[in-house]
């Protein structure tokens, strides 16, 4: 498959969970959302100098390609892995950045205030992670092959959760620290008990039934 081909074949798919198109790269910042975005959830794709509708633009200046670099390498932390493939067509340069998912969660991009935050990507957005999120992270990477007790404010945290509820909603039903019900929650998710789910544009959890 020649490279026109390859690049069509992508750009018939859409943007999407692991795919994303970047018309032009003008700020590090905004492309390192991605980057970390794709590295703390499956892993994915950018497809650099195509529009939004698809159409090919193609990478203008080696200014551009700089910044992909420095988006990963430098606005990225810790930095995030990625490969850099160039492909031709219609006189334009097209590259296609790989980004496989983190085994160190969570990848955090410096957001255009300088902040450290780390984001997700749902469907074809990128949402700021919630501190559940954070929380599970940790946990995994320090807890391998825990097993969960379900102790007396776990049992209560499950008994006030009805349908879904927002962080803010179970710590005010459960009368517990924020902090205490972010690392309950996130047991609680990495152990299948709880799920999340991102609606109207913030986290829910909800008791697996």
């Amino acid at each position: 498959m020649d490279d026109k081909r390859y690049l069509l074949s992508l750009i018939h798919e859409g943007e999407h969970q692991q795919q994303d198109f970047k018309y032009r790269v003008a700020d590090a910042c905004k492309l390192a959302k991605s980057v970390s975005a794709f590295a703390n959830t499956d892993g994915g794709r950018l497809l650099i100098g195509v529009r939004d509708d698809g159409h090919l633009a193609g990478v203008r200046s080696e200014e551009e390609i700089y910044m992909m670099h420095q988006a990963a390498y430098k606005f990225c932390k810790p930095e995030a892995s990625i490969t850099f493939d160039t492909y031709h067509a219609d006189g334009h340069t097209i590259v296609v950045a790989t980004v496989p998912p983190s085994n160190r969660k969570p990848i955090c991009a410096k957001d255009e205030e300088g902040n450290m935050r780390a984001y997700i990507r749902i469907n074809d957005e990128n949402i700021v992670a919630s501190p559940v999120h954070l929380a599970l992270w940790r946990e995994s990477q320090r807890l391998q092959g825990a097993v969960i007790t379900y102790d007396d404010d776990i049992r209560h945290l499950l008994d006030v959760m009805q349908g879904q509820n927002t962080l803010y909603q179970i710590v005010r039903l459960s009368h517990l620290p924020r902090r205490t019900v972010i690392s309950l929650l996130s047991r609680l998710i990495r152990f299948g008990t709880v799920r999340w789910e991102y609606v109207n544009q913030q986290f829910v959890f909800k008791v697996e039934s």
